[in-house]
């Protein structure tokens, strides 16, 4: 792994012309389909140079919408029809939320369109997939090498069986551009305060919240009234217990797992006895999630643990004084392992009157001269992170973080993908045990009824 910075201005130009190269044919998914998304026939094959194509027009829906997501889409839009003067994209971008909506729809009539940002959860990449609605890509994969670029803690993200029901796991559905990584946000300046480092274990992490308690200081900022946050804090806390194949099968809702084990209860007693210690803000479980990271950046706590989303508003609120790890691993020198994922991948529909061009297409927006112009523009690269750190900053810590644990550790998945109900079953039953309500059993064999449930009915 290589984590020195090598930021590359690559143009516009400079980018069509190294874009693919790539000219061979092989036995690939470019396979007509009927409208029930069955094969009617033979497959073709894949063709990964599309300079001869006939003239068309690629639809592309996205809902990278924010300042540096919608920059980059544009500069690699422009690229590529530079690149390829016979194809025309036609980019329809909406919120996420619209998209997901929009999508549904469309992809049941006659306006679909070719490639689409689809949610990588069963309730949406899983359902198209059963449904036949997207394509598999393996053979595109195979053609452009992308088993070899992507490691598999992210290729996995997008993985299903052809019947949907197996997630994490068979065919490729999708790309992603970026990275997403769950960490930990700390005040340099407290720490130094205090005399503390950056924490090597979780033995020393742990350590360090009563030193910082009975300094009087508030050891973790959490705001808890949606939930959800509670997930990112028991997660990364999960896997310093919990072999990560295990959370993989109990986060991608996967038989062969369960939340009644060992590890389990020992992360639900552990962060139990963390909230019983006040080691969160007080009144955590109704703070407002946005509202408490703002205040963390106006002094109160020394840690916050988060999603690297937060990075670029916090950086710029706290300057110099900010950094960011990954959670450290149970014993010195091992493998971290925490929560994250992708960016919402790029799917090729059912609908794509070329599946080749629309291919080439996603291999060009996530090529390697792709993730420079992502770095360029503030986004995190999925892949090769490591070699387009910024400069300095908290954006340099959070794509080393992310690149050390996709490359020497393991990106486990968000939890509430496993059912189409854990996001609020996991969500209630960590409110319940951080209040002391619920016991670690009691809190174990609750989610473990959702997810038990949902595996049975999934076989």
């Amino acid at each position: 792994m290589s984590t020195s910075p090598r930021r590359r201005n690559v143009a516009v130009g400079v980018l069509a012309a190294t874009a693919l190269t790539l000219a061979a044919c092989t036995p690939g998914a470019n396979t007509a389909t009927d409208e029930t998304g069955e094969p009617t026939g033979a497959a073709a094959e894949v063709q990964t140079d599309i300079s001869d194509a006939e003239e068309q027009t690629l639809v592309v829906w996205d809902q990278e919408v924010r300042g540096g997501q919608n920059e980059q889409m544009e500069r690699l839009n422009e690229a590529f029809m530079e690149q390829y003067p016979n194809i025309t994209i036609d980019r329809v971008t909406q919120s996420n939320d619209d998209l997901q909506a929009t999508l549904r729809l469309a992809l049941t009539g006659d306006d679909a369109p070719d490639i689409a940002q689809t949610n990588n959860a069963r309730s949406q990449m899983g359902q198209f997939v059963s449904s036949g609605q997207i394509l598999p890509l393996d053979d595109y994969a195979e053609a452009y090498g992308w088993g070899d670029r992507f490691p598999g803690s992210v290729l996995q993200n997008t993985s299903y069986s052809p019947d949907g029901k197996t997630f994490g796991e068979g065919s490729l559905y999708g790309l992603p551009q970026v990275g997403e990584v769950v960490g930990v946000f700390y005040s340099k300046s407290k720490l130094d305060e205090l005399g503390l480092e950056v924490p090597e274990t979780w033995a020393d992490f742990e350590a360090q919240l009563a030193t910082i308690a009975d300094a009087g200081e508030t050891p973790i900022m959490l705001g808890n009234l949606d939930q959800w946050p509670a997930l990112h804090v028991f997660g990364p806390l999960q896997g310093a217990f919990v072999d990560p194949e295990e959370i993989r099968d109990l986060g991608f809702g996967n038989e062969g797992a369960s939340w009644t084990s060992e590890g389990n209860l020992e992360a639900a007693t552990t962060l139990q006895d963390w909230a019983q210690a006040g080691y969160f803000n007080e009144g955590f479980n109704g703070a407002d999630y946005d509202a408490t990271w703002q205040q963390f950046t106006e002094g109160e706590g020394v840690y916050l643990i988060g999603g690297s989303w937060l990075a670029p508003d916090i950086g710029t609120a706290m300057g110099d004084d900010v950094g960011f790890f990954a959670p450290p691993p149970a014993e010195a020198g091992a493998g971290r392992v925490t929560t994250g994922g992708t960016g919402i991948p790029f799917a090729i529909t059912s609908k794509a009157e070329n599946p080749d061009v629309a291919a080439a297409y996603i291999d060009f927006i996530t090529s390697e001269d792709a993730m420079a112009i992502l770095a360029e523009t503030g986004n995190m690269p999925v892949v090769e992170t490591g070699e387009h750190l910024p400069d300095s900053g908290l954006q340099r810590e959070v794509f080393a973080a992310y690149d050390e644990v996709v490359t020497d550790g393991d990106l486990v998945p968000y939890l509430d993908w496993a059912t189409p109900t854990m996001g609020a079953s996991l969500g209630q039953a960590l409110q319940g045990l951080m209040a002391v309500e619920l016991a670690p059993q009691e809190f174990a064999e609750t989610v473990e009824a959702d997810y038990a449930e949902f595996v049975a009915s999934n076989k």
